[in-house]
């Protein structure tokens, strides 16, 4: 069994996916968001890091994954944006996890199967994968979208491991 968290980060809010992989099947563990009301950006990052290493403490998970940075239409947003990320992954690496990052049309294909699917499809795709009672606040379906990404994106790699290592077996036969 591993526990992945997934992030999907923000200035004003964070929000965090928590899921666990049990006979390589995802199964919901707890989402939410890290909401910063402080309008100074130095406090800001320190509640986004110290939320992110709260949420670490708490679950202990195994693997760590975050959406990278889109460049907006707002150059100043992405470069807050940018350092959010950056205060998560710093909170990750002093836990000793690992960083995967995804974009979010990777994403986006991953859970909903198109890569520009809205938030509304993301919310719906995350609910029914995770057979959720109800739908989760959007930045925690998102995270949750992040931590699935990750999940699927291992599998794969696992599996064409196994092709590759089957390819091989009858080309020395």
């Amino acid at each position: 069994m591993s526990i992945i968290l997934g992030i999907d980060p923000g200035s004003r809010v964070t929000g965090y996916g928590i899921i666990k992989v049990v006979a390589n099947k995802a199964v919901y563990v707890a989402s939410g968001c890290i909401r910063v009301q402080d309008d100074d950006l130095p406090k800001r990052l320190h509640n986004v890091f110290t939320g992110v290493s709260e949420i670490i403490r708490q679950f202990q998970p195994e693997q760590f994954a975050i959406e990278q940075v889109f460049m907006a239409k707002n150059a100043d947003s992405a470069l807050k944006l940018g350092q959010a990320r950056g205060a998560a992954i710093v909170a990750a690496t002093n836990k000793g996890l690992s960083v995967a990052e995804y974009s979010a049309r990777q994403i986006k294909q991953s859970v909903v199967g198109i890569g520009a699917a809205d938030k509304t499809q993301v919310q719906h795709m995350v609910t029914y994968l995770l057979k959720l009672t109800k739908t989760p606040q959007a930045d925690a379906a998102d995270a949750l979208a992040v931590a699935l990404c990750h999940l699927h994106t291992e599998q794969s790699l696992v599996r064409m491991a196994g092709q590759a290592k089957k390819t091989v077996r009858r080309r020395l036969r």
